[in-house]
């Protein structure tokens, strides 16, 4: 099972880095998977340590892929900053490395997790926005006609349920999108 987070890390001089990342659980480890290269990847390994935020603004999750990384953090006690409106966090220390070409795998032991809210629940359109904010962190990837299909499904969900700050995610996913198509000719609807 892949549980999509928010994971912060710094880099030795301090400068945070917020990126989203789907992560495994594992014999008790929390699986790390970045792709190579990444800062993320860079800023564990020269620091041995991390912070998954666990939060329900899925308007994180669709700012990181669209340009939007400047959150709220607050310290910890790592050195990691966590993100301020995660409603929990777990603090990370690198334990191992499985070597990879392309996604190196960290193995990281939990040294502290603190709950700072209730989680009340996802409504549809919070899924909705973090399944648009992976497509649109893959568009060099996937074929046009898939987002497009994709996208057109997933709005279901944010028409039937979305609040103020899905409908602010999912704008700024679908202007993301659009800037990157730009030029190109529409696929057929």
């Amino acid at each position: 099972m892949i549980l999509e987070v928010i994971v912060t890390t710094a880099d030795p001089q301090g400068v945070v880095h917020i990126a989203p990342m789907g992560v495994r659980e594992r014999d008790g480890a929390v699986l790390l998977a970045p792709f190579r290269p990444s800062r993320t990847l860079e800023n564990v390994l020269a620091t041995r340590a991390a912070v998954v935020n666990r939060t329900d603004d899925v308007r994180v999750f669709a700012g990181c892929v669209t340009g939007r990384r400047s959150w709220p953090t607050e310290p910890t006690a790592c050195g990691v900053p966590r993100v301020a409106g995660a409603l929990v966090h777990d603090e990370l220390a690198l334990e191992r490395i499985d070597e990879d070409a392309e996604r190196p795998r960290l193995f990281c032991r939990v040294t502290r997790s603190v709950q700072h809210g209730a989680f009340r629940g996802f409504n549809r359109a919070q899924a909705a926005v973090i399944e648009a904010a992976i497509l649109a962190s893959r568009l060099s990837m996937l074929p046009r006609e898939r987002i497009t299909t994709e996208m057109r499904y997933l709005a279901i969900a944010i028409d039937k349920t979305a609040g103020p700050k899905e409908l602010e995610a999912w704008g700024w996913i679908n202007a993301a999108i659009d800037t990157f198509y730009a030029g190109e000719p529409a696929a057929n609807p």
